[in-house]
């Protein structure tokens, strides 16, 4: 019964390019910020932070004007739906959804506002030795300490966050036979009849965000 669900499925259109582009591009400069950090290419981490930031500002702001399933509306569930969608979890069976399912999508609010803590913190932190954010200048040492403190343990956080994040993928994968990954490359899912395809907003329009909040970011790092 289940293969033959599986084979009446369709490949539905789910996640626009803007989203796609943002999930793996995020995830190289995380890593790239962690290495250039371990090898003190500070330039470099700083430029990796500014373009993080850039990033999670322009994906905020995708969550309300975006693509159906790239919209926070799409992906926030209320205590009733998460509560019904946990008890599913031990199932073989995967609750279809086309987006995110409630567990994602806390997951995805959490790790945004752990990578948007930490590009901020990281504005304003030094290393009491050479090295300090473009905003230090604008606050107190002892509230840049405090700062340095917060982007220094947040980024333990954000990892936590990740491994849940990547152990879920990998839960579905092997436990419910749903893949995913390969959505998160092609955009597409598959899944059951009757379902709608995401309204996707055009590439252009995303492109002129982006640039939007890269030159609000450039603003910034320069005041």
């Amino acid at each position: 019964m289940a293969q033959t669900q599986q084979n009446e499925n369709k490949a539905v259109p789910v996640w626009d390019i803007p989203v796609r582009l943002f999930h793996w591009t995020l995830v190289l400069l995380i890593a790239f910020s962690w290495l250039s950090n371990k090898m003190d290419w500070m330039t470099w981490h700083m430029y990796s932070g500014y373009t993080i930031l850039a990033l999670i500002l322009f994906r905020i702001l995708w969550g309300f004007v975006g693509s159906t399933h790239a919209r926070f509306g799409d992906f926030i569930y209320g205590p009733r739906a998460l509560i019904g969608y946990i008890k599913t979890l031990p199932s073989r069976t995967a609750a279809k959804f086309a987006g995110h399912n409630p567990l994602g999508g806390i997951s995805v609010v959490l790790i945004l506002l752990c990578v948007l803590t930490q590009a901020g913190t990281g504005l304003f932190a030094n290393d009491d030795i050479i090295n300090e954010g473009p905003l230090f200048k604008h606050v107190s040492k002892e509230l840049s300490d405090w700062l340095t403190t917060i982007h220094k343990y947040n980024f333990n956080v954000l990892l936590a966050l990740i491994g849940v994040h990547v152990a879920a993928v990998l839960y579905y994968l092997f436990w419910k036979s749903e893949n995913l990954i390969k959505p998160m490359f092609t955009g597409r899912k598959q899944l059951p009849p009757g379902a709608v395809p995401a309204k996707m907003r055009g590439a252009g329009f995303a492109v002129v965000l982006l640039g939007v909040c890269a030159a609000g970011v450039w603003l910034l790092v320069n005041s």
